[in-house]
């Protein structure tokens, strides 16, 4: 299979870099992630590695992991790992924002997948999100929350840039802008 790679981060450097990861506390309240993991491609081959290592300690060894084909531009069978194979599969019915990770011994493991390109503040505010024990909050229903709240944080930025951009003209009630000597005098006689 061939394809192109959106990679914001060449594979060699994504190697490098320790998962980022947030993971739920142990506890006995089931939800519906487990988690969020924010890679730092769209390369599975260069991503999963570091992903599984990270996981290996607190989880176990990942020997499976399942995606949605929509999100990734190649998913290969397999991935090397410590002299190992991670197999990989993908299913379309799967939400295309979470990754499945299964274990023989220990189980499986849902992530919310935060997309690369994701601002700082807004993948904080996701790994935070996914990591509440207990949350009945799904993957899409997580990254559809989010794009409600970067569109509200996008106009007021737009909003105040636009109040900024016009010196913080006053407006007449008609709504056209107006000059401050039309303003009436205040008391003290300031404008």
């Amino acid at each position: 299979m061939t394809g192109i790679l959106d990679r914001t981060t060449p594979r060699d450097l994504a190697a490098d870099f320790p998962a980022r990861l947030s993971l739920t506390p142990k506890t006995t309240l089931g939800g519906q992630l487990d988690g969020a993991w924010w890679p730092c491609s769209r390369d599975l081959e260069a991503e999963l590695p570091p992903l599984a290592a990270a996981l290996e300690e607190p989880w176990g060894r990942v020997t499976r992991v399942t995606v949605n084909p929509t999100r990734w531009p190649v998913v290969p069978h397999e991935v090397a790992v410590d002299g190992r194979t991670l197999h990989v599969g993908w299913f379309t019915e799967q939400d295309p924002d979470k990754l499945i990770l299964l274990s023989y011994t220990v189980g499986r493991w849902d992530l919310l997948v935060i997309p690369p390109e994701t601002a700082p503040a807004a993948a904080a505010r996701l790994m935070a999100a996914a990591a509440i024990p207990g949350s009945v909050l799904t993957a899409g229903v997580l990254m559809a929350n989010e794009a409600v709240i970067g569109r509200g944080a996008r106009d007021a930025r737009r909003q105040e840039a636009t109040w900024e951009g016009e010196g913080g003209a006053c407006m007449s009630p008609f709504g056209a802008p107006m000059d401050r000597s039309a303003l009436p005098l205040p008391g003290n006689g300031w404008r």
